[in-house]
Order: structure tokens, then sequence, then C-alpha cells
């Protein structure tokens, strides 16, 4: 559907504050939330805490976003009865909530013990195969065409399998997001993701990256110092950042300098010395299958030198070394605070952040708390500026409207990978860059094809973890369920006798058909593989209106507008909004519309969830 809208996007992307609306019929007119919004000019940079009557149900619906996922006018109410500590309190110290509600992860039963340890590549696996007879728990054939094929077939399987047990696992993320009630819990285990970030396409294992979100879950609020440990010693950080080689006399320098670069303290705070006699004190850390193990023998002992200070460091005691520089609390604490509140703070408020951290103990819950009562939290620049990323757009779209359930249809991943955030697949060590990143027209404009997914499904799906997307290996299914033999259907001839016979001559001296693996691996997969519910969303915005009991068009607009926007909307256009619900209606009246009113309904709130104004939070 074309957007016939012209918002004000370089306004409100700029965070400015837009121009009053009309009344709402359930909760204060668009003058009256920014002033409820957004506090005073002066707030800006003040960590004091906010008082008692300086909370409103718009700074409790600032919280509820920020802290979480948004939420529901109920949800946003509840949270509003509160006073600001005990509403920050109920959101920082979750553990006191019952969440039992939310379901384990229920694997498929993919995996087995054979395809440990997993080889690095389809020629690591088949040279180990020929020199041993075996490899991932297969024998090779005494003899035959094709003697390795079950070896090449049962890599690529794992392959697939792992590939999509990870996005049934983002899906399963995705419902505990949508469905909890410790909505900080899953919004910090989305940070550190994106801070500690692993990719599952070099990890290769989906089990590992659910280890690792259990370590977020875990430790994500409690203390940074045992968190860090975690993560040095978890298999998919060790697997990502190739602990393997890291060894005794060929120390490997990728986790010494992410872990300064990126984890800790940030560039300009340690030297290429400190980076290498670092490595030297990793050296040995591995894991075999899902355990973290030191291999003494291929551990360096020796005295390393690392910021400053000499001894027999292991991995450990570097952690302590680098927790201890002033740089490592500021780093954490600001980014923390990026993350949360706005893009650009000051040095001196990222030092009196990091002091709060340091004073602490590296404790995180007390800096939470800080920056979600603070006075800056709640200040002009903070309110409405954050650009959603693409998990919390989405998430936060199905929260407003009320889905208990993330919707198949569209696909999580695919919607939220097409806006440039997969879910255990950051593009790199660095993670996702955030803020203005998200933002390109083409982006923009694939934002509004998402909502219009959602509100009006394509019939014409095809689920994509059923359907593999390369060409090729369709290829050969269509070939093989067509009845052509192995060799015919993978070399993509076979249309004359000359070129069929000499496929079969080739055929018997082959080790193995690498294609037919591939399509081999994907089929076992799909035959393993639970396949992700696809139902669509499960919307009545009929129901709404009528809950609601609202009567004309304009009361209409203003109660989606309160329900799905953070920043008040330009006057003009939502007078535009009211005009095209009229249009559509044929009426300013719900009573003589009600009988056709969803779709039209459907239509305005896709215009709302497509306008600039919705990306901020």
């Amino acid at each position: 559907m074309t957007r016939r809208l012209g918002w004000g996007g370089a306004v409100a992307l700029a965070g400015l504050v837009l121009l009053p609306g009309a009344p709402d019929v359930s909760r204060p007119s668009a003058a009256e939330r920014a002033e409820l919004a957004a506090g005073p000019a002066g707030w800006a940079d003040d960590l004091r805490p906010i008082g008692p009557g300086d909370w409103s149900y718009d700074r409790a619906a600032h919280l509820l976003e920020r802290a979480g996922f948004g939420g529901t006018p109920d949800e946003i109410r509840q949270l509003a009865g509160l006073s600001p500590e005990a509403a920050v309190d109920r959101l920082v110290n979750y553990r006191a909530i019952d969440d039992g509600q939310l379901p384990a992860f229920e694997h498929s039963g993919v995996h087995d013990p054979g395809l440990e340890p997993f080889p690095p590549s389809r020629p690591a696996t088949t040279e180990l195969a020929k020199k041993t007879g075996q490899a991932l728990g297969v024998r090779v054939k005494p003899s035959g065409n094709r003697r390795l094929q079950p070896v090449a077939n049962k890599f690529f399987y794992w392959l697939r399998a792992s590939q999509l047990e990870t996005d049934r696992a983002a899906y399963w993320w995705a419902n505990r997001m949508l469905r909890t009630r410790r909505p900080l819990e899953e919004k910090m285990a989305l940070f550190w993701h994106g801070h500690f970030a692993v990719n599952e396409d070099k990890v290769r294992d989906y089990r590992k990256m659910l280890g690792q979100l259990d370590l977020f879950y875990r430790h994500g609020t409690g203390n940074f110092r045992d968190l860090l440990i975690g993560v040095a010693q978890d298999p998919a950080m060790l697997a990502f950042l190739d602990a393997g080689v890291n060894v005794k006399g060929a120390p490997n320098e990728n986790f010494a300098r992410e872990i300064m670069e990126l984890f800790t303290m940030g560039v300009g705070h340690y030297s290429e010395a400190d980076i290498r006699e670092a490595a030297r004190a990793f050296t040995g850390w591995n894991f075999v299958d899902l355990a973290f193990v030191v291999n003494g023998a291929q551990h360096d002992d020796g005295e390393k030198t690392v910021l400053g200070r000499r001894g027999r460091w292991d991995g450990t005691d570097v952690i302590d070394i680098i927790l201890a520089q002033p740089a490592t609390a500021d780093f954490i604490a600001g980014k923390i605070y990026r993350f949360f509140v706005r893009s650009e703070p000051g040095p001196a408020l990222q030092r009196r952040l990091g002091t709060v951290l340091r004073d602490n103990r590296y404790e995180l819950a007390p800096l939470l708390r800080t920056i979600f009562l603070s006075r800056d939290f709640y200040s002009p620049p903070a309110v409405g500026t954050h650009i959603k990323s693409p998990v919390e757009l989405v998430v936060s779209t199905y929260r407003r409207l009320g889905l208990t359930e993330v919707p198949g249809v569209p696909d999580f991943n695919e919607a939220t990978g097409s806006l440039g955030q997969r879910l255990f697949h950051p593009p790199t060590v660095a993670g996702w860059a955030q803020g203005r990143s998200w933002i390109t027209p083409g982006l923009l404009l694939e934002r509004g094809n998402f909502a219009r997914d959602v509100l009006f499904p394509d019939i014409t799906f095809v689920p994509p973890d059923r359907y593999p997307s390369d060409e090729k290996i369709r290829e050969v299914s269509r070939k093989v369920a067509q009845g052509l033999d192995v060799t015919t259907a993978t070399v993509g001839g076979g249309d004359g006798e000359t070129m069929a016979m000499s496929n079969r001559m080739a055929d018997r001296d082959e080790d193995f058909n690498t294609r037919y693996a591939s399509f081999r691996g994907w089929q076992l997969a799909i035959q393993k593989v639970k396949p992700i519910p696809r139902a669509t969303a499960q919307l009545d915005l009929t129901a709404m209106v009528r809950a609601q009991g609202l009567r004309t068009t304009a009361e209409v607009v203003d109660y989606f507008l309160g329900r799905l926007l953070s920043v008040p909307l330009d006057a003009g256009d939502r007078q535009r909004l009211i005009d095209f619900l009229d249009g559509e209606l044929g009426t300013g009246q719900i009573a003589a519309a009600e009988t056709y009113l969803e779709e039209p309904l459907r239509m305005l709130v896709h215009l709302i969830t497509s306008a600039p104004e919705y990306q901020l939070g």
C-alpha cells in the first residue's frame, strides 16, 4: 500500500519536540504529553533522582520503553500507579517476579556426541575420514562408489540443523521478550548479545549460542566481573575467537585484543605489548563440547607484564587487572548509558556513571537504578530520541498491539534481518552499530513493509525453515524428486546421452559428491528440526475500538496514536490521519461503519507504524 501522508521525518529523527495535536479521549493532550514526558532542560546530565511529583503516565511509558520493549496502556498505567522508586525497583530487581510462564527451549534432538569435535570445514572432515576411517561418528564405507558420502552428508547435516535450530532459538527468545514479566532481563540480554557479540555462522553450534544467552540471563544485571569471566570461559566466545589455536609458544591475540578494545576499556588505554602479554595469559583456555577446559600443557605460566603489572598471570588475573583500570568502569557505564538513554553522554557524565559502577564494585543493578531514576533519563535530550533497533521495533510493535505470541508470518528472523539485526548473527565481534545506522531511506521503507506484512500477511509466504534459499540446492531437490540419479541431478547436465554417460563414468571414481551432500544435509535437517509455527498475527482492531467506546474517527486516531507513538505527532499529520480514516469509512461516525471497520483500521495502523515518528522510543 502506498503511504499517503507527508510526515515530518527529518524533525522527528533529530529528536525535536513536535507540535501538539488535538485532545486524546483516554490520555493527556499532545502538548501535555510533551511536557509530562520530558522534564525541564536543566535536567540534562543531572543524576539526582526524580521525585513523586515528577512521575506521570508518560514517564512510566518512557521507562517501560527503554528498560523493556514498551507496553499496552494497561501495563503502563500499572507502572504509573507506583512511586518512581517502586517502579524502577520492580524493573531492576526482577528476580522477585515469577516468570514461570515462559517455557524452556524445546530442543529438536539434532545433536549427537559423534559430532564432537566438529571439524572447521568440509575438507578437514573428509581428510580426517580418509586418514582415520571415520569422522563425525560415521565410518567410511568399506568399498563401492562415494565411500565418503555419508561423512560429507553428516557434515552438511549439522551445519543446516544448527542453523535451523538457531532460527528456532531466536523465535523462542523473541517470544520471551514479548511475554516476559521481567522486561529488563530480556533487554539486558539483548544489550550483552551486542556487546559480547558472537555469530552462529562461525560457532556452528546452536547449543553454544543458547549457553551464552543463559550466561546473560544469569549475570546480566549482576556483577560485571562474574559476567566477564563467564564470557572469557564461554565455549561460544572461545570458538568464535579461535581459542583452539591460542597455545604456549604461539599465542593468538584475538580474544586479548577484543577484551581490551571492545569488551572493557576501549581504544587508547592499552598497548600492543599489553595485548601480546595478555594473550599469553589466556593460552590453554579452550572447550570440549559445551565445557570450558584449561589445557595445562598449552598454557604459558611464565611471567607477563600487563598494563604495568608483572606476574605469572592467567586469564582471570588479567581480567582483574583490567577491571582495576579507571577506564574500564567509565567505558562499561558509558556503553550501558548509550544503549538505554542517549547516544552521546559528555565526558564528565560518563566519569560520574563510571564512579557509580566502581563504588559498587561492578555491581550493575545500582548503576541501572541510578540511570532509570535520574532526572537526566527524563530530560529533553533523552525522551523520544532513541531510534529503535530492529528487534526493539518488532517486539515493541507486537507488545503495543497486544499480541501474546510472535507471529510466524512474517518470519521474525527475515523481518529483523532485512532491517539489519538478526539475533545470533551480529555482523562482527563489535556487534551492531546502533543509533542512526538503523535508519536509511531504504531501511525506513523496509520498516513500513514489516508493519504491512503484520497487518496484511503475504498469502504467498514460503517458510524459510522448510525451503532452502540456495537455488542450487532447490535444483538438486527437484531433479532427485523426478527420479534422476545423483550425478545427473548434481552436475546440472544429463539432457544428452553422451553427457549422461560421461557423468556416470566420472561417478565411479567419486569419493563423495559435495552438492548432493549439501542437499542431503538440508533434507536430513528439515526432517529432524521442529518447524516454526506459522500463524499470522491474531489482531482484532475493531474489538479494541469497541472496548474503548470510541465514537468518532478523531477519537480512534487519537487512541491509536496514544497507543503506538512515544512522541506527539504534528497537528497537521494528525488531521490528515483523521481525513484518511473518514475517507475510507465514508463517515466520521464509528457506529455507522462498524461492520466494515477492520480493514480501514489496519490501514490506519499501517500509516502510523510506517511513520518516522514511530521509529523513536
